[in-house]
């Protein structure tokens, strides 16, 4: 009704959402765009599987939220649709032993999880082979965050097993996509030499997105996801442009939905500017939050730590850290690297005044916004 008040306001029962899925993490979209390169470097390297011969190995670089994991999903979609190609996408944050990754593929390949306990690494390894041969099968890997095998020490193991699992069993045909956002991370030189000489992969890079190209992705989104008229072009143009300056295409993503919710609670029919920025301040730490749910009891005891004793010296950090945990100063000192490598933290050497070089240990964000993403 023109001139109603109540116009621009949403009742009860409505939302501004055609579909919210649509701003989830981890949602594959139906088109993915400013990634076509890349995924025919993919499909060049999987070609020889359609045919029923071992993939090209291929090693997937990039910072986070470029569309790497995007990718992996959308081509394995593709390959279980048209081929009888077997494929596993194995989530490293989660799953960062050699053990857990073939449990992973088990899974994968039998459609249930292996017993808990009882069964070695050795039956294990030989059953997924023995299936591949049986069936005639070709299976493609996906080690997707393969850098937190690195942090780890698990990545070589886990590699050369899946690399020679065709002199273990003669007929077994694997290829493996590694997949990793740690930049500063080399991952041929961080293997082990055995490995380096037999893991020569090809070699695919996503960089960064412009600023245009997020705004044209992030359009799309809004257009599957929200009612139209819900956010105009002055709204999306400043979420691509923060977006921009994160660098992570995650981080606008979470932000349209967060700007979504915002302006229901004033009951809105629409997006402002309000809620876009105050949305921000959140969003910003998507790639914090996503880090620190992947820690165990003792890393994020460690991060609790650091926070009470943010800017201090390792030793004293170590002290604060053992009586909280009672772990020693070597498990203490691989989970300062793990923490460093994540960027969670910054470990800094500086000399201190009669002791010679010690790290200085600080985090790597704002203290308060860590421990509320703790919680």
């Amino acid at each position: 009704m023109s001139g109603d008040p109540d116009g621009d306001m949403l009742s009860w029962d409505e939302s501004v959402f055609r579909d919210e899925h649509v701003f989830e993490i981890d949602h594959v979209p139906e088109t993915f765009k400013h990634r076509e390169s890349q995924l025919e470097s993919l499909k060049y390297a999987l070609r020889p599987a359609v045919r029923g011969s071992r993939p090209l190995n291929t090693m997937v670089r990039g910072p986070p939220g470029t569309g790497k994991t995007t990718a992996a999903q959308k081509l394995f979609t593709e390959l279980r649709a048209q081929t009888d190609v077997r494929t596993v996408r194995v989530n490293c944050q989660v799953d960062s032993t050699r053990y857990a990754v073939f449990s992973r593929l088990f899974e994968g390949l039998f459609d249930y999880e292996p017993p808990s306990s009882g069964i070695s690494f050795k039956k294990l390894f030989g059953q997924i082979t023995d299936r591949l041969v049986e069936e005639e099968e070709v299976l493609v890997v996906a080690l997707d965050d393969v850098n937190y095998l690195f942090y780890e020490n698990e990545a070589s193991d886990t590699l050369y097993s899946l690399l020679r699992a065709h002199e273990a069993q003669g007929g077994a045909k694997i290829g493996v996509i590694v997949v990793s956002s740690d930049l500063s991370l080399d991952v041929i030189d961080e293997l082990d030499s055995r490995v380096q000489s037999v893991f020569r992969p090809e070699e695919v890079y996503f960089p960064v997105y412009d600023v245009d190209e997020i705004y044209d992705i992030l359009r799309e989104r809004a257009k599957r996801g929200f009612h139209d008229g819900v956010i105009d072009d002055a709204e999306l143009e400043r979420v691509a442009d923060l977006t921009a300056e994160s660098g992570d295409l995650r981080v606008g993503i979470d932000l349209l939905r967060r700007a979504g919710l915002n302006a229901e609670m004033r009951a809105s029919r629409s997006i402002a500017e309000e809620d876009v920025e105050s949305a921000y301040e959140k969003s910003k730490f998507v790639h914090l939050s996503r880090s620190l749910r992947g820690l165990s009891d003792s890393e994020r005891a460690l991060v609790e730590v650091l926070a009470e004793h943010d800017g201090e010296q390792a030793g004293t950090v170590y002290e604060a850290f053992h009586e909280t945990t009672d772990l020693g100063y070597t498990r203490y000192s691989e989970i300062i690297n793990k923490l460093d490598q994540l960027g969670i933290i910054e470990a800094e050497y500086a000399e201190v005044e009669g002791r010679g070089r010690s790290r200085e240990l600080s985090l790597a964000y704002d203290s308060e916004a860590v421990l509320d993403r703790l919680q």
